[in-house]
């Protein structure tokens, strides 16, 4: 069995970066971009801000009483996003298996694009000069065998870096790592590995694996791979095809959050999407899933399979709420996942004395009006 190559590219303060290429009189100064310029919080900061204690999602009172220097820019999520597509871009030309974990972040897998280049260096380092020439900015690549190696990697070189981690250094490198290093592992949890005496990977790697499950549950097992440098997920290109047993999409937030409104706003974007493929590919479906991921990575799915069959958006919408709404959420949420499965090519048992034909001929004309002038130009009032 080939090893697979992973790449995790990770944008230098993605949302502030893009601000100081557009504002030269922002660079080299504290810095921070936020939701608006009177109640909001630090969504991004320099390097030069970092110093001060400046971080994402600290208030901007807080920022501002840590640093009164700090000059604050209201946030542009437009600009954000098509920086990121433009940049999502110059990875697909080194492989079709790139998976956007977040705006500012991705996972690619170069295992098939070796023949192509000179080694995962070569392939890292073009992919660093291309950026830093059309965007004018910097990111940090991991270069590992699984994608939670991958991603330590980036983070540990961080502004502009890139590191290589060897399946035959992982140990090495693992054994005197503080848990928290590693992705998933945030302050609580790693708090609560600290209580019974866990504080390195190394240490985490060679705890029996039978007590972290009956301690963590679900996620026990996960946390022992996780010591050991284990990780079999694979690279899922976000754009990617699915066959007829199910069609879904998700996204991990900018930043948990236990909003109502935005999650709410989340799951129609989320319905949007999953319908349009659905109609796209002449399916219709009769079962909705609904996946939720804490703060804490603990990650479930529920379903709710219906009497009719549905391809539309604002259905999907409606179901997945109801099933959000059902559900207790103790911590703040990371990820939100929409799907629909039990998927037919022919309408089946259609409502009798709805105007199907009518609704269908409107969804349609909606999809085409979106993929000329780019999504939401028309959408459910909800999305506005």
């Amino acid at each position: 069995m080939v090893d697979r190559i992973i790449l995790h590219i990770d944008m230098d303060a993605f949302f502030i970066s893009v601000e100081q290429r557009d504002d030269p009189a922002l660079r080299g100064k504290p810095a921070a971009v936020c939701g608006s310029l009177s109640r909001s919080v630090v969504t991004s900061a320099t390097y030069e801000a970092r110093p001060f204690g400046i971080h994402a999602g600290m208030s901007i009172q807080e920022a501002k009483r840590k640093c009164p220097g700090l000059i604050l820019v209201e946030g542009n999520h437009s600009k954000y996003t098509e920086t990121a597509s433009r940049i999502f871009s110059i990875l697909k030309v080194f492989t079709p298996l790139v998976e956007v974990a977040s705006i500012d972040e991705a996972y690619l897998d170069i295992t098939g694009s070796l023949l192509l280049y000179q080694s995962p260096l070569h392939i890292a380092q073009l992919i660093k000069n291309r950026i830093r020439k059309q965007e004018g900015l910097t990111c940090s690549i991991g270069i590992a065998p699984n994608k939670l190696l991958a991603k330590l990697g980036s983070r540990l070189k961080k502004p502009d870096g890139l590191m290589v981690i060897e399946k035959e250094k992982i140990q090495e490198i693992l054994e005197e790592l503080p848990v928290a290093k590693l992705h998933g592992i945030g302050p609580k949890l790693s708090e609560t590995l600290r209580s019974i005496n866990i504080f390195t990977c190394g240490q985490l790697g060679r705890f029996p694996a039978s007590f972290l499950i009956k301690r963590f549950g679900v996620i026990g097992e996960r946390l022992h791979e996780m010591g050991l440098g284990l990780d079999g997920s694979p690279v899922i290109p976000f754009d990617e095809e699915e066959d007829a047993k199910s069609i879904s999409h998700s996204v991990t937030l900018e930043e948990d959050t236990s909003d109502k409104d935005l999650l709410r706003k989340v799951l129609l974007q989320l319905s949007e999407k999953v319908s349009r493929r659905m109609r796209k590919e002449g399916f219709y479906g009769s079962r909705v899933v609904l996946t939720v991921r804490y703060s804490d990575f603990y990650t479930f799915s529920k379903q709710r399979t219906l009497s009719r069959w549905m391809n539309s958006g604002n259905e999907i919408f409606g179901h997945s709420l109801e099933i959000f709404k059902s559900i207790p959420h103790p911590k703040p949420i990371r990820l939100l996942g929409v799907g629909v499965s039990l998927l037919k090519k022919e309408w089946c048992q259609q409502d009798l004395f709805e105007k199907r034909e009518k609704k269908d001929n409107l969804l349609k004309a909606m999809d085409r009006v979106n993929e000329r002038f780019g999504d939401w130009t028309l959408t459910w009032a909800e999305l506005h």
